[in-house]
């Protein structure tokens, strides 16, 4: 049975909207082999489809089809680490468990090139779904079906902590509170703090992050969504965060900070306290720069 590992991810980066993305170190497990029939289980409490409407399955039978083959049946285990509608690529996770391991099952007929391009058509965007394939920082643009992308390994000094709310925030319902139109200066805006937060982060010049997570895009419009949002921000800043974003379609916010800063995190913790904000989790990561990765059993 295959046993496959795959990192959480953090998309937008404040400026990088639908285009940066970066993995972390905090992962789903899933295993998975061929069987007569469908047989689904949930290795953990998280509550999962256990039919075909199974995301982990879905996306195993479109390689299935995608290389002309028929999908009998499989045995799916999943342990979900990842909370789920939380701004960390859950479902980019079950998208790339079920690729890459009915791509191992079937032979490799399919390239990583080939595997980006699918779970970013089935996804809709590839800012989740490709750092999740390949790890690291991942820069990408789907166009016609096609997903150009450049994937850059990140110092694994760099701590990044999760400050993850104790409610759901569905991507659908993020991005429907944003507004069809934007002005040209705050296009100009995001875009140059996105190619700046990329070179700053790879440079090591982690002063500049603060200023190239400014966005105009999407987190003025989700923020006022997430319970004390600002407050939370600026307590990060206040102990020393490099920056801080809101992580994909939220609601978690992410800060970037440096290993040195070792009380980061209890500092945070009574932060979030004296907010009201008790129910709250907060995990301590580092980026995973290896990607999803088929893992040998204990």
């Amino acid at each position: 049975m295959l046993n496959i590992r795959i990192p959480a991810t953090s998309a937008n980066l404040g400026a990088g909207f639908d285009a940066l993305g970066l993995a972390v170190s905090h992962y789903n497990y899933v295993r998975m082999e061929e069987a007569d029939g469908l047989t689904i289980r949930s290795c953990d409490e998280t509550a999962i489809p256990t039919d075909e409407s199974n995301l982990v399955y879905i996306s195993a039978q479109t390689v299935y089809l995608q290389c002309g083959k028929t999908l009998s049946g499989l045995v799916i285990e999943q342990e979900n680490n990842i909370p789920m509608t939380r701004g960390l690529g859950s479902s980019s996770a079950c998208i790339i468990a079920g690729m890459v391991g009915a791509n191992m099952l079937l032979g490799q007929p399919m390239g990583i090139d080939d595997l980006v391009d699918l779970a970013a058509t089935v996804e809709g965007h590839p800012d989740n779904t490709t750092p999740a394939l390949l790890g690291g920082i991942v820069t990408s643009v789907l166009s016609g079906g096609r997903v150009h992308w450049v994937k850059q390994e990140v110092d694994e000094h760099l701590r990044f902590v999760a400050l993850i709310p104790d409610f759901e925030m569905k991507t659908s319902e993020a991005r429907a509170c944003l507004p069809h139109l934007v002005p040209h200066r705050d296009a100009v805006y995001n875009l140059s703090r996105a190619a700046l937060f990329s070179a700053s982060l790879l440079s090591g010049k982690y002063e500049n992050l603060r200023a190239a997570v400014g966005d105009r895009l999407h987190q003025p419009y989700r923020m006022p969504m997430i319970v004390k949002s600002q407050e939370v921000f600026d307590a990060a800043y206040a102990h020393g965060a490099y920056a801080v974003y809101v992580s994909g379609a939220g609601p978690t916010l992410m800060a970037i900070v440096s290993g040195e800063i070792t009380d980061f995190v209890p500092c945070m913790r009574h932060e979030l306290d004296m907010l009201g904000l008790t129910a709250w989790e907060i995990l301590d990561l580092s980026i995973d720069n290896r990607g999803t990765e088929v893992i040998p059993d204990d």
